[in-house]
């Protein structure tokens, strides 16, 4: 089924919210403006993101800072070893005096969610948000729950060498659209930061800038945005090229694609353009391909990393070539 391109209009509309979104974040997380607008990217992707570091550098903060500026309901998860699945999803519990079961959902049952220190829980509590994450949906003692509308997960983990962690299962990792790492910040925005954070707690005065409707038009008319055949070809060479690769003993998925070129609608939006360009591609490919891969033996005993490979796949896979917009629609 073919979707009407978006109007300027509502190309317009898109970018306002986005620049909203990630000034609200900005006002909280110092120094990181390729972090934030990568998120923001995900966000209106309907993505799932993953962020990933050592403790203290602010991975739960940009997550909440996300969820604060973003109207809607928020569900939050403190995984811990114990944690079960019921604890994520819900349960149904019989009301004697009623004589009916009632079902109590779960924190997973929020417009954002997010996870924290995910890769702290057992896999089987792990494995939980799959279905949610995949078919935003839960299904309980039989029953199928549709989850709220948009339905965004952000979780954060530490790496894992550090102490308590189980790794996340390569299924689960393909449904995060992007891993992100926060790092630490600049001398000058740690100054920012204990200046901002002396007196009060600056995510205690986010509020709000956009609603839920907002947000799904704004979903919306990302996902409907330009990307010419060459731009799709590109993509899918872009992933083939990874299965193929000496370096990487697992290429990235078909779900990969997807989600790559819906992140690139996503950025270009968040630009103010209406259609992808091969820059948007390149800019996001280790963002949302580097989780899926496994290096290969040769790779790890040569000591290349994921990104280095990812590199090299994209500086040899040859760019499309340069055409006009549409026609009537802005080129830069």
């Amino acid at each position: 089924m073919t979707h009407a391109l978006p109007t300027s209009a509502e190309v317009d509309t898109l970018a306002r919210t986005a620049t909203r979104i990630r000034a609200a974040m900005e006002s909280v997380i110092s120094g990181r403006p390729d972090l934030v607008r990568y998120t923001v990217a995900v966000l209106l992707a309907e993505g799932h993101l993953l962020i990933e570091d050592v403790p203290g550098v602010g991975k739960t903060t940009l997550a909440k800072a996300l969820a604060a500026s973003v109207g809607g309901t928020v569900g939050r998860i403190q995984f811990t070893p114990d944690l079960l699945p019921s604890d994520l999803t819900g349960v149904t519990i019989y009301r004697q005096a009623q004589h009916e079961f009632e079902f109590r959902p779960g924190p997973v049952f929020a417009n954002v969610v997010i996870g924290d220190e995910i890769n702290r829980a057992s896999p089987k509590t792990q494995s939980a948000l799959l279905e949610c994450m995949q078919e935003a949906q839960a299904t309980i003692d039989g029953t199928t729950h549709p989850l709220p509308q948009p339905f965004l997960v952000i979780a954060t983990q530490n790496p894992i060498e550090m102490e308590g962690t189980y790794a996340l299962p390569e299924a689960q990792r393909d449904r995060f659209m992007a891993r992100l790492s926060v790092g630490y910040p600049s001398p000058e925005a740690e100054v920012e930061m204990l200046e901002r954070h002396e007196d009060v707690d600056p995510l205690g005065r986010l509020s709000p800038v956009t609603d839920v409707l907002t947000l799904r038009a704004a979903i919306d008319t990302a996902r409907r945005l330009h990307a010419a055949p060459d731009i799709t070809r590109y993509v899918v060479d872009l992933v083939g090229a990874t299965r193929s690769d000496p370096m990487l003993r697992l290429g990235a998925s078909p779900r990969a694609a997807i989600q790559l070129l819906r992140a690139a609608k996503a950025l270009a939006a968040v630009e103010g353009r209406d259609h992808v360009l091969p820059d948007d591609v390149q800019e996001l490919a280790e963002p949302v391909l580097a989780h899926r891969l496994l290096a290969s033996t040769d790779a790890r005993l040569a000591g290349r990393t994921i990104s280095q490979t990812i590199a090299d796949v994209v500086a040899r896979t040859p760019l499309p070539v340069a055409r006009s917009a549409p026609s009537g629609r802005r080129t830069a």
